[in-house]
């Protein structure tokens, strides 16, 4: 049951925890816009992981962005882990901290809390419960967005629309400009989005392939790559696929780029297609339309946030259904069956769904029609849609579903 916001004390001084992966630190904005709006002269730092610390640099609703800098794994442990909680711990303590949000289900995150004496503790109900004054419930598929600002609700805190945001600095739309300078204007700029830490979100490259030389080839797209200096591998597998006239088209700008300066290009995108990683949420809180295959994760959940776009679901066989994600210490076991689940999504239904979000005198071309089965439709002033691999499910029909976006905005 929610609380009453009359009865919420003011908090001097409140630290959100939300460190690692870009996307979960993208979906956690609108929870600090609305909690800036509800205390507006508490002090409100951000404790977070390097990797994405980034994105909040030019966050107008934070005092300050502390990076925790985790010592690395080793077989998916951190190494000295307890020693290096304690260590934050103490540190944290010291600068008198009231309160605590954690948008973080973890029991480190709940011990850090803790062992810094933080009087108030409000994270979800999940490892490390025992050790919060307020453990809220997680909702079964409730978008992530969602479940951030229900730790808001919880105290009784009014929401706002919701929407998310993006900030790009002068610098990076100067240098977004400078890589634009030489591309045509009249074609559609598409970036693709390759790369995840999670090998079990990635396309095979062959596909990704025939992605590149349809949208170059059929549909006169001009075609977008970025990422960290490790993804400049993935491009180049894909790459090497991909005809010489349509490699012209390419313009692969990895490692180099910050992750604030790829905002500034993904911003001036027409398109943005990729697997389920951080570089869709940056595109869609531009208000840039996205194509997002997802595997193995639930699209209800973490589908780019308030956005117009079609997440194209695959499914794993009825063999690794059953057996599971067989994990140990973030390593596959060998006895695991091999991930199936985007091996489900075709190109055409990749293509399917690009047609549907291009310019108008691009998408009037004869359109790739695959059959499709639309397994969730949420509708609003944003929609998306999901489809799921009819090889899995097979439609009932061989015509697409009618597009819920033509009129979306």
């Amino acid at each position: 049951m929610f609380g009453s916001s009359e009865n919420l004390s003011e908090p001097r001084r409140i630290l959100v925890v939300r460190n690692r992966y870009v996307g979960d630190t993208m979906l956690a904005i609108p929870f600090l816009r609305n909690l800036r709006h509800r205390f507006p002269r508490a002090v409100i730092d951000v404790l977070c992981e390097s990797g994405a610390a980034a994105l909040l640099a030019d966050c107008p609703y934070t005092d300050e962005l502390i990076e925790w800098k985790r010592r690395p794994r080793r077989n998916g442990v951190v190494r000295g882990s307890l020693a290096n909680v304690r260590a934050t711990a103490r540190w944290i303590r010291g600068r008198d901290y009231d309160r605590v949000y954690l948008l973080k289900r973890s029991l480190s995150t709940a011990l850090l809390a803790w062992l810094a004496g933080i009087p108030v503790r409000v994270g979800f109900r999940s490892f490390g419960a025992c050790l919060l004054s307020r453990a809220v419930a997680i909702a079964p598929h409730r978008h992530q967005a969602e479940l951030f600002l229900d730790l808001l609700r919880a105290d009784g805190i009014a929401i706002d629309d919701g929407r998310n945001e993006c900030w790009t600095t002068p610098d990076s739309v100067t240098r977004a400009d400078a890589l634009l300078a030489g591309v045509a204007a009249d074609r559609p700029r598409v970036f693709l989005a390759l790369q995840s830490t999670d090998k079990e979100r990635l396309w095979p490259s062959e596909r990704f392939a025939r992605i590149v030389e349809w949208l170059v080839c059929e549909r006169g797209c001009e075609v977008f790559l970025c990422g960290a200096p490790a993804d400049a591998r993935v491009h180049a597998a894909v790459l090497q696929r991909v005809s010489r006239d349509a490699a012209t088209h390419v313009h692969d700008h990895s490692a180099r780029l910050s992750l604030r300066d790829v905002g500034g290009l993904l911003a001036r995108m027409d398109l943005c297609v990729g697997v389920d990683t951080g570089l869709p949420h940056i595109a869609a809180s531009n208000g840039v339309p996205v194509v997002v295959l997802a595997g193995p994760t639930d699209p209800n959940r973490w589908h780019p946030w308030r956005s117009t776009g079609v997440v194209v679901k695959g499914e794993p066989t009825w063999f690794a259904r059953l057996l599971g994600r067989r994990r140990r210490g973030g390593r596959q076991l060998p006895w695991a069956p091999e991930p199936t689940a985007m091996k489900t999504i075709s190109v055409e239904h990749v293509m399917a769904a690009v047609d549907r979000l291009l310019p108008r005198h691009i998408s009037a071309l004869p359109l790739v029609r695959p059959p499709l089965k639309v397994v969730d439709l949420r509708e609003g002033r944003h929609r998306y849609e999901v489809w799921q691999s009819p090889s899995v499910a097979p439609a009932a029909a061989a015509e697409p579903a009618t597009n819920p976006l033509a009129h979306a905005h």
